[in-house]
């Protein structure tokens, strides 16, 4: 292929558990958030914050963190509606966990954020454009970590990024539609073009499912589901188990890292 011709796919990629490893991060400031919220009398494990996340509900991890307190002082006999703590604060808490105790410089950041290890580097989306794949991202991390891993750390340069604030959570599909739209017009490309979506929760295959029932009927989406780093590690009926969960959900394919998504493979996702 060569990159003079035209684009012949969009590959649209989630970020969290697919291109930086997360399992350290935020994961572990969620774990810590709801430790710190029910007293210390529960620390959700990976597989209980899997569990969560499977529901294809709590893409948000703020969110995801208040709902399992609610659901630790439920299973100890207390209502809902009578559970008092402030949202702000397990955002404050969470964040503080995250990026350290300065949350708006990233120059300053200590928090978990800083030892996230990376998987791609800003080769893979040279090669992709190489090979006429036009890319973006689509994500429910806020703007300021999308921008650390992407540019700060990747150092990619002004990519297309619909991040937390600029659309509503997965598995809402106007963020997916939002980076398709903005690609198209930035790189005039035709409004034919498959789209693929990759990412790593059942959220993220809900999202392209949906995308296709609302999305322009001239395309094909495409979801591929990702195994995040804590699955690939685990145990051989852990992956299983993950991979089913997100073909059910509506993945096209599973692949256990996003190096696998090339040029080539898109295209035989596209011919099946």
């Amino acid at each position: 292929m060569t990159s003079m011709a035209p684009p012949v796919a969009i590959a649209v990629f989630d970020i969290d558990g697919v291109l930086r490893d997360v399992g350290n991060s935020y994961r572990r400031a969620l774990a810590d958030t709801v430790e710190e919220f029910t007293g210390g009398g529960y620390r959700p494990t990976s597989e209980d914050i899997d569990c969560l996340k499977g529901e294809g509900k709590w893409n948000n991890d703020w969110e995801g963190s208040q709902e399992m307190v609610l659901r630790y002082f439920e299973g100890q006999g207390q209502r809902r509606d009578a559970i008092a703590f402030d949202y702000d604060q397990i955002v404050d808490f969470f964040q503080r966990r995250y990026r350290g105790p300065n949350l708006a410089d990233p120059n300053q950041w200590t928090g978990y954020i800083t030892q996230e290890p990376l998987l791609v580097d800003a080769e893979y989306f040279a090669q992709l454009s190489r090979d006429r794949i036009a890319w973006g991202f689509f994500s429910g991390a806020t703007r300021g970590s999308a921008s650390f891993v992407l540019e700060r750390r990747l150092g990619l340069i002004d990519p297309v990024v619909i991040a937390m604030e600029d659309a509503p959570g997965k598995p809402d599909p106007t963020g997916l539609l939002a980076a398709v739209d903005v690609l198209t017009q930035r790189q005039q490309l035709s409004d034919d073009l498959p789209v693929i979506y990759a990412g790593d929760t059942v959220a993220d295959m809900q999202t392209v499912v949906q995308a296709r029932q609302i999305g322009s009927a001239k395309r094909s989406w495409i979801g591929v589901g990702v195994l995040p780093p804590h699955v690939v590690t685990g145990s051989d009926t852990y992956r299983q188990g993950y991979g089913e969960a997100l073909k059910k959900a509506g993945a096209n394919q599973v692949i256990s890292q996003i190096s696998t998504l090339t040029a080539t493979y898109i295209e035989g996702l596209h011919s099946r």
